[in-house]
């Protein structure tokens, strides 16, 4: 559900937040429901404003009832450090929001019903977004982490795997609550939302390493100087198994022996990214043009 523009951004209301913002108004509380919106906003705002503070472009906001989906460039997950700085953004505005609202209840600015409220939905959804699984802030944080250990696919796989596992721990969670009456169908959805999302997440890896692999021209253009990694590889190799282990933030050279560990030649990364656009992932990459030392 599309709600407009704001910061110069398309904001939009996903159905399983409509779902929710139902409920409370069943059940009387829309007040509630209206508060958690805008705390959910401002939690996605907060990744907005940092993304823009760092040149990162931003596409839209999609609202979801555990935060929200900011979607940006493809380029802030190839900057680890930027994507650190924009997740860590929504959390850290929802402990000022809980220490503001701290304050209000001490200078008697607050509201009997809506304060506590208040309070526990930023408690809540701080915490729950550190979590360190894809799609939250806490998942993204996780993939930055693991990016100087391995390439961004297998990075995204990992926190979109635990995404998925901690979204049917929540789906089961919710289920017996429903069934006992101790909660309502809200974690229930969130916990299937949460599933979806990190599916999505995880069906994306591929299309982040292609960028990776694609982008380094511009990483190093921007970095100015970027380590070396070298590898070794046998001439048989295929390209699509060469460019595995590649990492962010390093320029790769590649050593290439024959099975009698006699050597043969290098590639630099940019040879060997030619090569496998050129002539695909099974390739050996003896059949390159190897450059002698």
């Amino acid at each position: 559900m599309r709600l407009g523009r704001f910061m110069g951004v398309e904001l939009y209301l996903n159905t399983f937040f409509l779902a929710l913002l139902g409920l409370f108004f069943v059940a009387g509380i829309l007040g509630k429901g209206l508060v958690a919106f805008a705390v959910v906003l401002l939690h996605e705002m907060a990744h907005v404003a940092c993304a823009r503070y760092l040149g990162v472009p931003v596409k839209e906001v999609v609202l979801l009832p555990f935060g929200g989906v900011t979607r940006m460039g493809s380029e802030l997950v190839l900057d680890p450090v930027k994507e650190v700085y924009v997740a860590a953004a929504g959390p850290l505005c929802n402990v000022v929001m809980l220490l503001l609202g701290l304050a209000g209840r001490n200078y008697g600015l607050w509201h009997e019903e809506l304060g506590p409220f208040f309070l526990q939905c930023n408690l809540l959804i701080a915490a729950f977004n550190l979590l360190p699984a894809l799609p939250l802030d806490g998942g993204r944080v996780y993939r930055a982490s693991l990016a100087g250990q391995m390439s961004v696919k297998e990075a995204t796989y990992r926190a979109a795997t635990l995404g998925q596992i901690i979204a049917g721990i929540v789906v089961v969670l919710g289920s017996l609550g429903l069934f006992l009456g101790l909660t309502g169908l809200d974690i229930l959805l969130t916990g299937l939302f949460l599933f979806f999302a990190a599916t999505r997440e995880r069906s994306m890896a591929p299309y982040l390493f292609v960028g990776q692999l694609t982008g380094k021209k511009e990483e190093i253009i921007r970095a100015g100087v970027l380590p070396v990694q070298p590898l070794v590889a046998l001439e048989d190799v295929p390209l699509g198994k060469i460019v595995r282990p590649f990492l962010l933030q390093k320029f790769h050279l590649v050593l290439v022996i024959d099975r009698q560990w006699r050597y043969k030649g290098f590639l630099t990364e940019a040879q060997i990214v030619d090569g496998l656009l050129t002539h695909g992932l099974d390739l050996p990459v003896g059949r390159l043009p190897l450059n002698p030392f």
